[in-house]
């Protein structure tokens, strides 16, 4: 029969947009911010708070590629909103570029890559990326303002935790500030150990392993916020170990036992993330036998 068949119109619509379109828009995308992603990438390089950017986007790239079946059952539907989302992007992009603003160049590279698959795949598409294009602002590092106002409480949160701890194990310190005086050297508790390095890499991890190992939203959320006073005791505990290894030999505090000191600490801290996620799991299972 004649009605059976949909029209023109809706047909086109729902046929699967050409690669080639996709192509397209990404190396436009790439092309434009090329300058803008190549200091990203130097950062990532150089700046140890945001060693993990160099992931983001390949753990990203691996969830979109694990929702490739689900994108194929979801027929295109071009929203041209998105060309108002690309707009306001590029917008943000010239204003940022003209006041040197970084955060706001390079969050404009994340809004644009959303507004170009909602212009071409519509809020279907959009919706079933959200995850993968919300781990992309992980990549970025967050504002300088805000960076600092973050790092100084921090460092004196660190020093009051472990001026306390030290004193619980009968070694002597005396704390001004974010410095500490032992008998043998005088630590301070600068930016880099402020905790907020393990802060940022720990959020993402939380969200990477909730995404991976749970399926349960109330779980990942609380597991997201656990990363907060993990990464503060874990940092407290770094800083209070190495008063303690001052006391023995004062050359521990600095290079690379310092340095692996922190590496150690780090992993220490995602392992409590795991075990109070199996922790968690046990509680639930057991609440929702009852």
């Amino acid at each position: 029969m004649q009605g059976t068949h949909p029209p023109v119109g809706i047909e086109s619509r729902t046929a699967s947009l050409p690669l080639s379109m996709w192509v397209w828009f990404a190396v436009l995308l790439l092309v434009s911010y090329a300058p803008v992603l190549w200091r990203l990438a130097q950062q990532w390089n150089s700046d140890p708070d945001m060693g993990h950017g160099f992931f983001v986007p390949l753990v990203a790239g691996f969830i979109i590629w694990q929702r490739r079946a689900q994108l194929r059952s979801l027929p295109p539907t071009p929203d041209w909103r998105g060309l108002v989302v690309v707009g306001y992007a590029g917008l943000q992009l010239y204003i940022a570029t003209l006041g040197a603003e970084l955060f706001l160049a390079r969050s404009a590279f994340v809004i644009s890559i959303i507004g170009v698959i909602l212009l071409l795949g519509g809020m279907a598409w959009l919706r079933a990326l959200a995850f993968p294009l919300f781990l992309l602002f992980f990549m970025i590092p967050i504002p300088t303002v805000v960076y600092n106002s973050i790092t100084f409480p921090l460092q004196l949160l660190a020093s009051r935790v472990s001026t306390e701890a030290l004193n619980l194990m009968q070694i002597p310190v005396l704390r001004e500030g974010n410095v500490l005086e032992l008998a043998e050297q005088k630590l301070s508790v600068v930016e880099a150990c402020s905790g907020i390095r393990s802060l940022l890499s720990l959020t993402f991890l939380s969200l990477v392993y909730g995404y991976f190992f749970e399926n349960n939203a109330w779980i990942r959320a609380a597991l997201f916020a656990a990363t907060i006073p993990i990464a503060i005791v874990a940092n407290a505990s770094r800083v209070t170990l190495t008063g303690v290894l001052t006391e023995y030999k004062p050359e521990l505090a600095e290079g690379f036992f310092h340095t692996a000191s922190g590496w150690v600490i780090f992993m220490v801290a995602l392992a409590i993330l795991v075990l109070l996620h199996q922790i968690m799991n046990w509680g639930y299972r057991r609440w929702h036998r009852r």
